[in-house]
């Protein structure tokens, strides 16, 4: 399973980088939406793990980019804001798949993205 992580936070992407890889996961970590972008370009992710707040960027154009250029890719999103809690982010990004608080047990992380890769 392929995995792109887009968090700002480098310590918190390669927390979920290393729960990912004991599941087998091939993991990259894109800390703004050009690098993000880059990569999805140039490689086929199965699931991309999202930001919704980002340093750099924006992470519905992450999103919206993914749709057009990977359009099997699912995308998770994480936020440690209240912004699209009411649900919302599905009718904005045909690609979610979920949304999680960034206080999620990693754990918890990688086996929801490890099921989206199979449902893939």
């Amino acid at each position: 399973m392929n995995v792109l992580i887009v968090e700002s936070q480098i310590p918190l992407a390669n927390l979920w980088l290393r729960h990912l890889e004991r599941l087998g996961a091939e993991v990259c970590i894109a800390s703004s939406q050009e690098q993000a972008t880059d990569l999805i370009t140039e490689t086929a992710f199965d699931v991309i793990v999202l930001d919704l707040v980002l340093q750099e960027g924006s992470a519905l154009a992450v999103s919206d980019f993914a749709q057009y250029r990977r359009p099997a890719a699912r995308v998770v999103f994480v936020t440690n804001s209240s912004f699209f809690s009411d649900g919302s982010i599905f009718q904005h990004c045909a690609n979610a798949c979920a949304f999680l608080p960034s206080t999620t047990p990693p754990s918890d992380l990688a086996t929801m993205v490890e099921h989206y890769a199979q449902v893939h």
